[in-house]
């Protein structure tokens, strides 16, 4: 069987990669979606093709025969983006780390390179794979060599040998070119014969055989076709020459330095973590690299669980690594100075070792181990360091926080991974399965560099002056979380059992209402049948099509409601449908033996502080329509004579602009307890507070929480259904008329752009790569993130210093009460009946005093015996 070489077309795959994804960013601000694309291909291309041979073809900068022959050869290209110039030599290094040759050459292109490595290469009896994503290179197909073209994206890809261009273009390789110099192409600015497009040209060509044969020839046309090819025959010349593949190029070429080698695994992963492709280290692991690790691995200290406390001795400061598998805590490592001990976890009762108050312990994602102990009647008194909630702090954009990824980041300490013991998906394995020496050495190693973890971390973390941050809330919060998590939120069954109905007769009635327009019955979930019903049997204007059809997304539905009342009916259909699916019938499953929902609390999710809920999430209960609202009905306090009370922060987010801003009218209008809006709208329609109409106020409110979020005129005039001009008129009122904000706004924007980030009232810092972008809407987002995030993510902050406080007074004074939910600028409390009156108190008195502000907090209360009562 012959050798396979693979050949690469460089700079095709690149250019391929940057153009299909979309723009991506390290926190650094360095652009790397076409390294990150075209690393993905040639992973998939030596796993896929496992090459013997391998190589990598780019162009070089000087001008090629070609340029000389014909000086508009390429003119009408543009010139390569900045944003990819950059990445072109860090993607060569990646190359490189691979332990694969680059082939370049003065003068010549990589097809150039490729057509005469591809036909050395085949003389040399080897088998031949060109990837490029250039059709030019089919004229190179033979019995041995094929050629893979690009032909979507970066994923589909089409393989063509000799029979294969034949069948698709009715000419052989060859004779390829020949139909590129008739036809011309219009991407290499290779000019062709005028009027000749592809179907003249394969005709003429399978007639004539070559353009050569053709230009002998020309008494057998006939009419304007003939007079065309006579009077372009220099043009045809020139382009078939332009169009051929030189396969005779000067290079010198050893076979042996093409051969296929083990990659440079150090220099991988060191550029991996520069790129953060933190998704591409695994991806590059091999049988040989596994082995490798399995042969590292080190006998630890195993024990047995009763003996745990006896290992820590007196300490008080260690570091645990808890392994929960299949929802339990099934074994844990602990390390103490310079020694870790791995146990297997039968007792939940042996974690009563680390209940003393001068314990420190410090571990990873803790909050997970917390929650698993606080269900088994554990609830430890030590205190706690997280060091994902570290790396979190110190870049919260991050995809995630596993242990490996950020031992990697920020020690350089390769862990392997956790999946690649215990495996995934369908090859996931039982506990009793799992390769249990391999699993000691994970847990081990993971507690061993814990501690040096959070020492590293606590560097950054005082650098940026986010000790607050992290020692007065983000660590007490976990405590708050787990509290949240275990208590639950109690349902009624019965309310939920009620709106199901209720939510099903709506349904039934609309879709009856669907059906009687139409005159006939179909499937309102499928796109395709609902596409034919308003776009050919109610005639709609198809707004938006996609390659299987019409597009039924809510966009397009919301612009077509003008036309056709049954649109509105289509849309709250499915609106009612998500709502039953997801938020009534959803809950139900999820609901225990005491009626409770559990959600879970993430903290380290969002870019801008705000903690996130899932399975369920009882953050986006839609609201907006009466059936949602009425969902939280069944919502109810967990003892029957007690009370859901809630309390929200009235319009924080103004109160933090005006804070941060130091706007004086703002400031003013806050202290002086006036209607924001009210002044907004007197402000910018520039008339009398008593003469502002409810119209006038509406359109000021958009225009006021419009402002936070850097909207446009031209987000504006979408919003309020006005012109663009309009809603220019309205910004720049509010701008001349708040001063202090515009500067805040101009000012923040600078600062991105000079550091690469911003800061709230509690120094928690976002990085915005993206606002020195050189593409205008990446730029205009990182603007817009600027100008938000200081007051978003301080309005966070808030909030958090809330929950840490308000669950601190409710444990101190020993109330029944728990905090069980947080929602947006809302906190939900189960109140016992007895504390009624304590806890409405208590919670005015924290949460309008957690911060000191230039303007005060408001806080509005609400009771009653479910949440749509209270709120």
């Amino acid at each position: 069987m012959s050798k396979k070489f693979l050949i690469i077309d460089g700079n095709s795959l690149m250019y391929r990669a940057y153009y299909a994804l979309p723009p991506l960013m390290t926190t650094g601000g360095l652009h790397t979606n076409a390294i990150y694309g075209f690393t993905t291909m040639l992973i998939k291309l030596l796993k896929e093709e496992k090459p013997d041979y391998v190589a990598v073809a780019f162009d070089k900068k000087a001008p090629t025969f070609r340029h000389k022959e014909y000086d508009a050869y390429k003119a009408t290209r543009q010139s390569m983006p900045e944003e990819l110039i950059e990445q072109v030599d860090l993607l060569k290094e990646i190359v490189d780390a691979f332990n694969i040759k680059v082939l370049e050459l003065d003068g010549y292109e990589a097809d150039d390179i490729i057509g005469t490595v591809s036909k050395l290469a085949e003389q040399n009896g080897f088998s031949v794979l060109v990837v490029t994503g250039d059709r030019d290179a089919l004229q190179l197909a033979s019995e041995n060599v094929k050629i893979k073209i690009c032909k979507k994206g970066i994923t589909q890809m089409e393989e063509y040998d000799e029979k294969d261009v034949l069948g698709r273009y009715e000419v052989t390789p060859v004779q390829f070119i020949d139909l590129k110099g008739l036809m011309g192409d219009k991407s290499d600015n290779i000019p062709g014969v005028p009027n000749v497009g592809e179907k003249t040209a394969i005709k003429l060509i399978k007639e004539f055989g070559s353009i050569e044969n053709l230009l002998k020839n020309t008494e057998r046309l006939k009419g304007k076709l003939k007079e065309t090819i006579e009077n372009n025959v220099e043009l045809a010349v020139l382009s078939k020459k332009l169009a051929t593949i030189e396969r005779n190029i000067p290079i010198e070429l050893n076979f042996n330095d093409y051969v296929k080698k083990e990659y440079n695994y150090d220099k991988l992963i060191e550029l991996f973590n520069k790129l953060e492709f933190n998704s591409l280290i695994d991806a590059i692991k091999n049988d040989d690299k596994e082995n490798l690790y399995k042969s590292n691995i080190k006998d630890w200290k195993i024990i047995d669980y009763d003996n745990l406390e006896e290992f820590i001795n007196n300490e008080t400061d260690i570091s645990i690594y808890p392994f929960i598998y299949d929802g339990e805590i099934k074994a844990l490592s602990l390390a103490s100075n310079d020694d870790a001990v791995y146990s297997d976890i039968e007792n939940m009762g042996v974690f009563d070792f680390l209940n003393r108050e001068n314990l420190t312990i410090t571990g990873h994602n803790l909050k997970d181990f917390l929650v698993k102990l606080s269900y088994n009647g554990v609830d430890l008194k030590c205190k706690y360091c997280d060091t994902a909630i570290m790396a979190y702090l110190l870049n919260p954009s991050e995809p995630e926080y596993n242990i490996d990824r950020v031992l990697k980041k920020y020690l350089k300490v390769d862990v392997s991974s956790i999946e690649a013991i215990t495996g995934k998906g369908k090859n996931k394995k039982s506990f009793k399965e799992i390769d249990k020496r391999a699993l000691i050495d994970y847990l081990c190693r993971c507690t061993i560099n814990i501690k040096k973890l959070k020492d590293k971390l606590m560097v950054f973390i005082k650098d940026m002056s986010m000790e607050k941050l992290l020692e007065d809330v983000e660590m007490p919060l976990m405590e708050v979380l787990k509290s949240m998590e275990v208590y639950g939120f109690t349902l009624d069954r019965e309310v939920l059992k009620d709106l199901s109905e209720k939510i099903d007769k709506k349904i039934n009635k609309i879709v009856e209402n669907i059906f009687e327009t139409a005159g006939y019955e179909f499937n309102i979930n499928s796109i395709k049948q609902l596409g034919e019903f308003l776009f050919d049997k109610l005639n709609l204007p198809a707004i938006k099509k996609t390659k299987t059809g019409y597009s039924t997304d809510v966009e397009v539905l919301m612009q077509l409601v003008p036309y056709n009342e049954i649109v509105s009916k289509i849309i709250e259909y499915r609106q009612l449908v998500k709502l039953k699916s997801t938020y009534i019938d959803g809950f139900i499953p999820l609901m225990d033996k005491n009626n409770k929902v559990h959600s879970t609390f993430n903290q380290l999710v969002t870019a801008t502080g705000r903690i996130s809920s899932t399975e369920p999430n009882l953050q986006n209960i839609p609201i907006r329509e009466e059936f949602g609202r009425q969902i939280r009905r069944a919502f109810i306090p967990s003892t029957k004579e007690g009370y859901i009370v809630s309390a929200d922060y009235s319009q924080i987010e103004l109160r933090v602009l005006a804070h941060i801003s130091g706007d004086e009218k703002l400031i003013e209008s806050f202290k002086n307890n006036e209607d924001i809006h009210l002044r907004t709208a007197s402000e910018v329609f520039k008339v009398a507070p008593e003469n502002v109409t409810p119209e006038m106020r509406r359109c000021a409110k958009v225009v006021n929480f419009g402002i936070i979020y850097g909207i446009s005129d031209f987000g504006l005039s979408k919003d309020l259904k006005i012109s663009r001009k309009e809603a220019k008129e309205y910004i720049d009122n509010y701008f001349e008329k708040y001063k202090g904000v515009k500067n805040y706004l101009e000012n923040i924007v600078k600062f991105a752009k000079e550091h690469g980030y911003v800061t709230t009232i509690l120094n928690r810092r976002r990085y915005i790569p993206e606002i020195n972008s050189k593409n205008y809407n990446q730029k205009s987002f990182g603007e817009r993130m600027a100008m938000n995030t200081p007051i978003q993510g301080s309005a966070a902050d808030i909030i958090k210093m809330s929950m840490v406080q308000v669950y601190s007074e409710l444990k101190n004074k020993n109330m029944n009460s728990k905090l069980i939910l947080q929602v947006h600028d809302e906190l939900i409390i189960d109140v016992y009946p007895d504390e009624l009156n304590m806890v409405k108190t208590m919670l005015k008195a924290v949460m309008e005093h957690v911060v000191e502000l230039k303007v005060p907090l408001i806080v509005e209360i609400g009771e009653g015996k479910n949440w749509y009562e209270a709120k």
